[in-house]
């Protein structure tokens, strides 16, 4: 044990003394921030407002009702013109970037589609605009023939049932919360096996590279190395996110004090709101189990990758595609389990080793025990603690006669074969 815990100290203290641990913990959450509200504003900035000339035959898109909606909305510009060939001929001089013919209609009856003729091609988000802008016409001229005036509309509009499920089992579990923390929670875990993992994958492969490795091996167990690499490097992980969760939390706290400043108290009512809507502990609980257990299930079979192959990084990629393939299956069932729960794509996905990380934390905000049982979780749980021990040992004994192997390209049968061979 006492092996095992230098290489655990020693794979945690090299890699948070590193400048790129120091820097990726303080830019990351500054990055992702950016991120969203950067990609908002290239969007907003990015979109192009159309100018159609409107060839109307129908008499209900005249120049007074288009010159209103412009004014309301400039999203898009229509202006009336009296033919196509006026349009085509002022396109440059007006600058218009299409025309829309709309032939004579009923109001009773309207009309399949409008073709929008541009003189380029644009994208579904552009065309919208126009689109939004030619339905707010048609919807008044429809109000307007069946005498809807806009007392009428506005009762019609609130006159609606809304039907909103609840879970009575469980009091603390909001189905639009649980599927926006479900999406998070699983992309979350996607990242951290995936990145984390290859961590894994990378620094097995240097130490062979350098021999450091064969030095290593000849005084501790396979089954200790493996299990010192993988627990020090998942410390470096948990340690990142502790990190960005306390800033998270002096985020939080600057922005309650801030008050309405800037919007900052709608901000602190909603993550309120979210402490009431889920049980925000369990959460917490069980995605600080499921990331730590699924780590070590997936930097096991990356490591037994890494001990593999030589410096060829493209042989790495083609042994671990498939590991990396278990990932995305799994987040293609996760997509499933938030779609259903309580299905058996769900339910199955929280018992298999490679997939309960993300399912489960895909389900376990919708509520336990109303939607997921407690003798899921603790099966799930048992489930996944002796897979990644199995793994690890399994790992550990490919490790032993990969990481002395030099100038051979190995296929997952051969390590198979490894595993199935006596000391």
């Amino acid at each position: 044990m006492n092996k095992t815990w230098i290489i655990i100290k020693r794979e945690y203290l090299t890699r948070v003394k590193k400048k790129t641990f120091i820097i990726s913990t303080l830019l990351l959450p500054v990055l992702y921030v950016g991120l969203i509200f950067g990609m908002g504003f290239i969007a907003e900035n990015s979109r192009e407002t159309l100018s159609i000339a409107v060839i109307d035959s129908s008499g209900y898109f005249s120049a007074p009702v288009l010159e209103k909606q412009n004014q309301l909305d400039n999203s898009s510009i229509l202006t009336l013109v009296e033919n196509v060939e006026a349009a085509e001929q002022n396109q440059k001089a007006a600058g218009y970037d299409g025309y829309l013919v709309i032939p004579a209609l009923d109001w009773r009856k309207g009309l399949d589609s409008l073709s929008l003729n541009t003189f380029k091609s644009y994208g579904s988000a552009t065309t919208a605009a126009v689109q939004a802008k030619i339905d707010r016409i048609w919807g008044q001229v429809v109000n307007d023939s069946l005498q809807i005036d806009s007392d009428k509309l506005l009762v019609l509009s609130q006159s609606r049932l809304q039907l909103k499920a609840k879970n009575i089992v469980d009091e603390k579990s909001d189905s639009d919360t649980a599927e926006g923390i479900g999406y998070v929670a699983g992309l979350l875990m996607y990242f951290i096996l995936l990145v984390y993992g290859s961590q894994v994958m990378m620094g097995v492969m240097e130490e062979k590279t350098n021999r450091i490795a064969e030095v290593i091996v000849s005084s501790v167990r396979p089954f200790q190395m493996m299990l010192g690499k993988i627990i020090g490097i998942g410390a470096v992980a948990l340690t990142q996110f502790l990190l960005w969760i306390a800033f998270i939390l002096v985020a939080y706290n600057v922005a309650k004090e801030a008050g309405t400043q800037m919007g900052a108290a709608e901000m602190v009512g909603n993550m309120q709101r979210l402490f009431t809507q889920v049980n925000v502990p369990l959460i917490l609980g069980c995605f600080g189990f499921y990331f730590l257990a699924g780590f070590f299930f997936y930097a096991s079979l990356y490591g037994a990758v890494g001990s593999a192959v030589n410096e060829d990084i493209r042989e790495a990629q083609s042994l671990s595609f498939p590991i990396t393939m278990l990932v995305i299956l799994s987040i293609a069932m996760m997509t499933a389990t938030i779609a259903n729960p309580s299905g058996p794509i769900a339910v199955w996905g929280s018992f298999l080793p490679f997939s309960s990380p993300i399912v489960m934390m895909a389900r376990i905000p919708y509520g336990v025990p109303g939607t997921v049982p407690w003798w899921q979780l603790i099966v799930s749980m048992l489930i996944l603690i002796l897979s990644f021990i199995a793994m690890v040992w399994l790992a550990g004994k490919i490790y032993r006669t990969g990481i002395l192997l030099y100038g051979k390209k190995v296929t997952w049968g051969e390590m198979l074969k490894w595993i199935v061979r006596k000391n």
